[in-house]
């Protein structure tokens, strides 16, 4: 029986553990020692080639599912650098257009002079600021709020 594996093996270009041999013909099967009896069995679906096995993906679709919802994005799934997720540049024309808003609210409020905002226009260029709270924090403590 090895011998036929084998020569079946070869004609139908798979592995030997993907030849399934009809239970039912296993006589005939048993008297095949050339290729052409082997062909033989093979047409007459004596022989038959298991369907190779794939790799399932449905554990792959699941977790891109749960992607596109914004799950699996925690501290611990990031393989790349800080900055390649939201690149420097990016980050700073978010902070100085937030801070550079903020003093602008308290100029046209009125609750700090044009000295002033021209101060902390400078700071925030220059990167003093962390955030907005930080500017909170130093008007407070320098008490440059006029009122």
């Amino acid at each position: 029986m090895m011998i036929q594996k084998r020569l079946a093996s070869q004609l139908l270009k798979c592995s030997p553990k993907r030849i399934k041999f009809d239970e039912s013909k296993l006589a005939d099967i048993k008297e095949a020692i050339t290729n052409a009896d082997i062909k033989g069995l093979i047409s007459s679906r004596a022989i038959t080639r298991v369907p190779a096995r794939g790799i399932s993906r449905s554990r792959i679709r699941r977790n891109a599912a749960q992607l596109r919802k914004g799950r699996r994005k925690g501290k611990g799934s990031r393989r790349s650098n800080k900055t390649a997720r939201l690149n420097p540049k990016r980050d700073w024309m978010n902070r100085i257009r937030l801070q550079r808003r903020f003093i602008q609210e308290l100029r046209e409020k009125g609750l700090i002079t044009k000295q002033t905002y021209n101060n902390l226009y400078k700071k925030s260029k220059g990167g003093f600021f962390r955030n907005k709270r930080h500017i909170k924090l130093y008007v407070n403590e320098q008490k440059l709020i006029t009122k």
